[in-house]
């Protein structure tokens, strides 16, 4: 095995398109992404080359001007990416998730207007369900869209919007109604144009300054308030009221995918950092990658990335044939986070004291890895979504 995190399969066109993003990585995110982080500045070199590569019309078919690629080339794109500066993977997440659900669930007028401005980069996607009150029980959503004419008035506040401020278009979950037997029965998407930036952006609807956070950084992460903020009915997903839970779900799993790609990226570039140190670093007169416990350690790390990256890629395979999807995104997301966080506390022990000085890459790291812990879904909810699907599958016959 020459390298880890290989992945077996891939044709021609893919492995072009790795080998380019990985190099624009290696030249273009890593050298910088230490000043960029520390400075909490968003990316805007970065993201325009992003832009030149064709990245925002990854998945995007290649009617409406994107590259047509499947959901594992987004996946390993996204490893790449991360593994150079998570934040940056973050601002094409949201977009790929909100474009992926105009593809699979928009009206045509509505695929028209977005996708190729999307493919370009013109318009980037953010998606909003997380509520100040509501964390993964996405069924007791508060905000309200109430029907006036063929318009809706929406007003509640949403929380953890990754590009809230960056973005030009949200696909806002919303309630729409209260009589149904099921009350995730009553949920609808909308698409919500708005112009960047902070402060009230458009009447009625008001994206506060970004929130400060542990890591994460360069990329906006807002709140988003809706006061008597009126949207024609034809900004509904699909033009289809009270099945945006369903659209939503299904764009959770891409970003659950997404998620795990991402730990994936950030335990690679966390072994990469650990191996290249322990053969440097020498005590006792040797390099203490000799030392066996710290060669079992790399050992182990180097087997958490492998497993991570196989279970990343079987998650982005079976979603993009259309199968049931839950179980293994959730199965991937899971493992890929935890063995994320694993390893790169153990590439920053091998770091010693050098690993806690803010000059180190690991430093970074360490502050971006417990991010994918709780993005998405945390373990624990991973956990419940794969017991119920194996409950499903595996139901006593007694």
């Amino acid at each position: 095995m020459a390298s880890l995190a290989q992945t077996a399969g891939l044709s021609e066109v893919q492995s072009q398109i790795l080998s380019t993003v990985r190099s624009f990585v290696d030249k273009e995110i890593i050298p910088h992404a230490h000043e960029l982080e520390h400075a909490d500045e968003y990316p805007t070199e970065i993201v325009e080359g992003m832009k030149e590569m064709g990245l925002f019309g990854l998945t995007i078919p290649e009617e409406y001007g994107g590259l047509g690629e499947s959901l594992l080339t987004y996946a390993l794109v996204v490893e790449e990416i991360a593994r150079g500066w998570m934040s940056v993977s973050g601002v094409i997440n949201t977009h790929f998730i909100v474009s992926h659900m105009i593809s699979r669930h928009g009206t045509q007028a509505q695929r028209q207007k977005y996708l190729p401005k999307m493919a370009t980069g013109e318009i980037r996607g953010s998606f909003s369900i997380s509520e100040p009150d509501l964390g993964s029980d996405v069924a007791a959503i508060k905000t309200r869209a109430k029907r006036d004419g063929d318009e809706y008035v929406i007003d509640g506040a949403k929380m953890w919007l990754t590009n809230g401020g960056s973005s030009n278009l949200i696909a806002l979950l919303a309630r729409t109604g209260a009589d149904a037997a099921k009350s995730h029965h009553n949920l609808t998407t909308f698409l919500i144009d708005k112009p960047e930036g902070f402060g009230e952006v458009t009447p009625g609807l008001t994206i506060p300054g970004k929130i400060a956070k542990m890591g994460y950084k360069g990329v906006d992460t807002t709140e988003a308030v809706f006061d008597g903020f009126r949207i024609p009915a034809t900004q509904i997903l699909g033009e289809a009221p009270n099945e945006g839970f369903s659209y939503m779900m299904d764009g959770i799993e891409v970003g659950r995918i997404n998620v795990a790609a991402r730990a994936c990226g950030i335990a690679i570039r966390a072994f990469e950092l650990a191996i290249d140190y322990a053969q440097q670093r020498k005590t006792f007169g040797k390099p203490i990658a000799e030392h066996q416990a710290i060669a079992f350690k790399l050992a182990e790390m180097a087997t958490k990335v492998e497993a991570a990256h196989l279970m990343m890629v079987n998650a982005a395979r079976m979603k993009g044939t259309g199968e049931r999807n839950d179980v293994a995104a959730g199965m991937a997301k899971l493992l890929a986070s935890e063995y994320c966080a694993e390893v790169t506390q153990d590439a920053f022990r091998i770091h010693g004291g050098y690993g806690y000085s803010k000059e180190y890459e690991i430093e970074r790291l360490m502050r971006e890895a417990p991010f994918l812990l709780i993005g998405e879904g945390t373990s624990e909810i991973q956990k419940t979504i794969i017991s119920r699907g194996l409950l499903r599958e595996y139901r006593s016959r007694r």
